[in-house]
């Protein structure tokens, strides 16, 4: 299991990186004391994203995350209307999925189901059609 994955992020982009990471379905949980200071942590499940503080952070041009959309349309048409735009991408596994920039400039793939066609987990609230 994955646990978490960390991303640099000028503190400007603070508020608009955490309303993002909420449209993916991820919530903000408290980190430790000793680190409020210069991180925020948001949880989907049991996986974590640490956006890290920093004066000149750095986000990788190919490197990404990915992340299995509940409700993929609905997510992808939530991001486009908080302005970042969906670059769908070919359906290697027979999947939808996109590609987008958090705000921070990291690239992200919203996925309708990952390789190998498993179903994405169930959160209370959300809808199931299967």
């Amino acid at each position: 299991m994955l646990q978490h994955v960390a991303l640099e992020l000028d503190p400007a982009d603070r508020a608009a990186a955490e309303r993002f990471w909420a449209i993916l379905g991820f919530e903000l949980v408290e980190p430790p004391p000793s680190l409020r200071e210069r991180s925020s942590w948001l949880q989907r499940g049991s996986t974590q994203v640490h956006l890290l503080f920093a004066d000149e952070p750095v986000a990788p041009p190919q490197g990404h995350a990915a992340v299995v959309a509940g409700d993929y349309e609905a997510t992808l048409a939530e991001l486009s209307a908080a302005g970042h735009e969906p670059d769908r991408r070919e359906e290697h596994w027979g999947a939808p999925r996109a590609f987008v920039r958090s705000p921070g400039g990291h690239r992200v793939e919203v996925m309708a189901a990952p390789p190998g066609g498993a179903q994405p987990e169930h959160r209370p609230g959300e809808h199931r059609t299967d």
